[in-house]
């Protein structure tokens, strides 16, 4: 039997790829988007089996909208793909306070209010996945990203608890992240970059132009993003992140790298904090041991 998919971001980019692979396979989906306009050719080749959706993501009412949307079209809501987001490149200092917000806003706030709305209808069903399509961003930094980036690596924390909240009644939830797509990303991100500083001319400056040269080499094929989206809403054992290319897992290896050798150089400090006692708290143990247990 087909799934029922609900969409954000669904009007270009690896959004819409998603959309078209599952329309593909046969799956029914509600493509949610700012101007659902965008998606009238695949409404008018696949007919019944999409529904284009007016959907502003930091929009709470919107998208509970959007999920009764589902429910009235089609009976139920199978896989929700958190995918609408959008980054600039500016340092911190020179990111209005708006376009801070906006990012945060759209990035996370939007991934909370579609899953809320979504969350009673899974935990009904009993059955469900939520795929976050976060960022190699999440779990790196890099200068010039600071709203983008926190608000991924909110993803993922978000991410981790609601996977240990949801498994107990069926309803599985993945974070992607990955690196380099051509979704014309780059050149948004970097189409908001100000005339800088000239003291950040070495840390967005560099990344400014490692952007440009990267821009038409990206390493992830968006199409094959969209079949392991697909694959990943039939599999019941996922993991809470999951990289995506070889460039996601070079940053992250690299990052994983640096903060291992950063904590065991200062290893001493973080211990010293410790009340004296001859061994760690006795609590602990059973609570890991607990934790190992009720973990997927």
């Amino acid at each position: 039997m087909s799934k029922v998919w609900l969409v954000t971001g669904s009007a270009r980019g690896l959004g819409r790829e998603i959309v078209e692979t599952a329309l593909q396979a046969g799956e029914r989906v509600i493509a949610t988007a700012r101007d659902p306009r965008k998606l009238a050719d695949l409404v008018a080749h696949y007919g019944e089996q999409i529904r284009a959706v007016a959907l502003d993501v930091t929009d709470a009412a919107a998208a509970r909208a959007a999920v009764q949307a589902a429910v009235d079209a089609f009976g139920r809501l199978d896989v929700v793909v958190n995918n609408a987001g959008f980054g600039h490149l500016v340092p911190f200092e020179q990111t209005t306070e708006d376009d801070f917000h906006a990012q945060i806003d759209t990035n996370f706030h939007g991934v909370v209010n579609v899953t809320r709305a979504a969350l009673p209808v899974l935990r009904e069903q009993r059955a469900g996945h939520i795929i976050q399509i976060s960022s190699v961003g999440g779990r790196v930094g890099m200068a010039g990203l600071a709203a983008y980036q926190a608000a991924k690596w909110a993803v993922g924390g978000f991410t981790e608890v609601l996977s240990q909240e949801l498994a107990p009644f069926g309803v599985h939830v993945v974070a992607l992240e990955p690196g380099g797509m051509k979704t014309g990303w780059g050149a948004e991100a970097s189409g908001a970059t100000p005339e800088l500083l000239p003291d950040y001319e070495a840390s967005v400056g560099m990344v400014t132009g490692m952007l440009k040269e990267y821009r038409g080499r990206e390493a992830s094929d968006i199409a094959k993003v969209a079949q392991v989206v697909l694959k990943l809403a039939y599999h019941d054992a996922l993991p809470p992140h999951l990289l995506l290319g070889s460039d996601a897992v070079y940053f992250c290896g690299a990052g994983d790298k640096a903060r291992t050798e950063n904590a065991e150089a200062w290893r001493a400090v973080s211990l010293s904090t410790d009340y004296a006692a001859t061994g760690p708290v006795p609590a602990l143990p059973a609570v890991v041991k607990q934790l190992e247990v009720e973990l997927p």
